[in-house]
């Protein structure tokens, strides 16, 4: 008996089935996504070509992402890509997935950045780099530092400036925070922005499964309250930035007034911005003119 010819309307059909029963929030999207990965085909072209029989090699391909986003892999990790604003990014295990509430730290990023010519940018816990990738490719003449300590996300941040064309505009360096940046920025940075990790250790046990048995703990351990790396990051940036310089920090939408606070202390124009659900998620400040490291 000769095999059955599966279309593409047959695949998201079975699979969009096939994954709700698993669990699976949002099946229909993932079968789309798992299916455009194996074919090559956008997700609009599923559409319009949906009686368009799928060849043995891509139903083999379709068959192993669907079986690991059956297992509860990130839908991104599975597929090896995430878009970020008009980027598509490289993410892999171990490296943190990024959030649509990043796309608005950069829009505060280039806000702040928006009258600075030739601006310097410092993007610490750098991650998959798109903050960089997406700063350097929207504002030309950026010159940006990304740094993270965990060797996958140097690679995969390296790997992704190349994909945007960036790589003259982005130095991806290892790293706790600034200790790795070449001492002669100091006083000199014209923006420090970040997506530090800040879930309070408490709360990691009860993150999804899909964020706790994939992602990394480091990307997300804030500390008692979320904020430990984030008071690193406020004390040191003191030092590094440019009179008038602005530090933007995404963070916990329930810790951002504490952080508020804290930049009060020392910075000017605190500020607090809030993602694309109206929760608050940003927190920005400047660096005063008297202001001492």
């Amino acid at each position: 008996m000769a095999e059955r010819v599966w279309t593409v309307k047959d695949a998201l059909t079975w699979t969009g089935e096939f994954l709700g029963r698993k669990g699976d929030e949002h099946p229909r999207r993932s079968a789309e996504w798992l299916l455009s990965s194996a074919t090559g085909l956008s997700r609009v072209e599923l559409y319009a070509y949906h009686d368009r029989p799928l060849s043995p090699e891509e139903r083999e391909r379709y068959r192993t992402l669907v079986a690991k986003r059956a297992e509860g892999m990130p839908l991104q990790y599975v597929t090896g890509e995430m878009p970020f604003r008009h980027l598509v990014v490289h993410v892999e295990p171990g490296v943190f997935i990024p959030r649509p509430e990043t796309e608005v730290l950069v829009d505060v990023a280039l806000e702040a950045i928006a009258d600075v010519s030739g601006p310097v940018v410092v993007d610490l816990c750098t991650g998959s780099g798109c903050i960089a990738a997406a700063l350097a490719s929207e504002r030309p003449g950026t010159r940006v530092w990304a740094v993270d300590m965990n060797e996958r996300a140097v690679e995969t941040a390296c790997r992704n400036m190349l994909h945007a064309g960036v790589t003259d505009g982005v130095q991806v360096l290892y790293g706790d925070l600034f200790d790795p940046l070449p001492r002669e920025l100091l006083g000199t940075v014209d923006l420090v922005v970040s997506n530090p990790p800040y879930i309070p250790a408490a709360d990691i046990p009860d993150l999804p499964a899909e964020v706790l048995g994939f992602e990394p703990h480091l990307a997300l351990d804030g500390g008692p309250d979320g904020l430990d790396v984030f008071r690193r990051i406020a004390e040191q940036a003191a030092g590094w930035l440019a009179p008038g310089g602005a530090l933007a920090v995404e963070l916990d939408t329930g810790r951002v007034a504490d952080a508020a606070e804290i930049l009060g202390e020392s910075y000017e124009c605190v500020a607090v911005r809030k993602d694309l659900t109206g929760r608050d998620r940003i927190v920005f400040g400047r660096k005063g003119r008297a202001m001492q490291p």
